[in-house]
This record gives C-alpha cells, sequence and structure tokens, in this order.
C-alpha cells in the first residue's frame, strides 16, 4: 500500500514537471462561483447600449417642482452587460411579470459622498428614464430624472463572487477614482 502512494506521488510530481513545461509561466486561473456558461472575468464584460423605452414628461418634472434638467434620449449612454440583462429576464420569469425592473438611484450618503442604490420594482414612477437591453427581453432597468445625471455614462453589470451576487454599477463617466472598495460608494468628479 506504501508503495503504491510513494509511486502514485511520484508519476504527480512528474505529470506536474511536465505540465510546468507545457503551460506558459503567465498563465493565470481564475476562479468563479459561476457556472462557465455564464461567468466572465470581472474586468470583462460585454455591454450594449440601451433602448430608452420611456422618458419622463418635462410637464411632470415642472409639475413636481424637480430641480433636474431632462437628458434628450440621444444623450443618454446607459449600458448593459449581458449578464444583467440575462439575469433580470430570469427575475421576471421567476415574478411571472414582463413589467418587473431594477431600480438604480443616486442617493447622498456612503463614505464617498453618493451611495448607488438598487431595488426590484414592480412599476415605473413618472419621473423614470426606462431602459432595456437590445437583446434580451425583458430586462428592464429604471432611472430617475435626478439620478440619471450621475449615472449617465455607466454600465450596469451582474457580479458573481464568493461572497454573493450582485447588480453593478461600473465605469461611471461622473465617479472621481474607483471608489469604495464594496461598489457602492462613490465621490463626484467637479
Amino acid at each position: 500500500m506504501l508503495r503504491t502512494c510513494t509511486r502514485s506521488l511520484r508519476l504527480t510530481a512528474a505529470n506536474s514537471a511536465r505540465l510546468r513545461s507545457v503551460v506558459p509561466s503567465n498563465h493565470k486561473r481564475f476562479f468563479s462561483s459561476s457556472s462557465p456558461s455564464t461567468s466572465a472575468l470581472a474586468s470583462h464584460h460585454t455591454a450594449h447600449p440601451t433602448v430608452v423605452v420611456f422618458t419622463p414628461s418635462p410637464q411632470h418634472i415642472e409639475q413636481e417642482e424637480l430641480d433636474v434638467d431632462l437628458i434628450p434620449p440621444q444623450d443618454i449612454k446607459i449600458e448593459l452587460t449581458d449578464r444583467a440583462a440575462e439575469q433580470l429576464r430570469l427575475i421576471s420569469a421567476k415574478e411571472n411579470n414582463p413589467n418587473a425592473a431594477l431600480r438604480v438611484a443616486v442617493e447622498s450618503g456612503g463614505c464617498h459622498g453618493y451611495q448607488y442604490k438598487m431595488e426590484l420594482a414592480t412599476h415605473r414612477q413618472p419621473d423614470d428614464y426606462h431602459f432595456s437591453h437590445p437583446t434580451v427581453t425583458p430586462s428592464n432597468i429604471l432611472v430617475d430624472a435626478v439620478s440619471l445625471s450621475l449615472l449617465n455614462g455607466s454600465t450596469i453589470d451582474f457580479v458573481t463572487e464568493l461572497i454573493g451576487s450582485s447588480f453593478r454599477v461600473l465605469e461611471n463617466p461622473q465617479a472621481k477614482g474607483s471608489g469604495c472598495g464594496c461598489g457602492i460608494s462613490w465621490e463626484l468628479k467637479l
């Protein structure tokens, strides 16, 4: 028995040496709890410009006395990754509600001055912009008019890590630096 174990260890060591000669030294292994079909490197995400489904009316903004300039649809750039769109489609199917959406807002607070707030919503508010992925439907995103000015140019992704899964806002051009390590709190560029 001992001889067999020793021999197995030697074969393993020999195989390991052979593998080291075949695998380049810059070879990296990435770990993910996602299945290979849905996982991707955190630094690489396939994102698409969203389709603007609805914009708030100037009359409603004026009636509510909101201090915000509406952004014309042609100037809006919110991107949605395929992973996030697929997760939104799954949520809609599970809820049996094609109107289920991810509401993304910006609030003051957090350790850097602003923080992202994300929650599931079942209906659109009058001051919401409504976005969708161009090919994966339903994949609804709702952003209020005030928050959109702080999110325009961002990408919304869905990430799976060992500690859990969540939607994230990435590449926000209004954010200074990378923000907090939590991915929620950030500082506004001045």
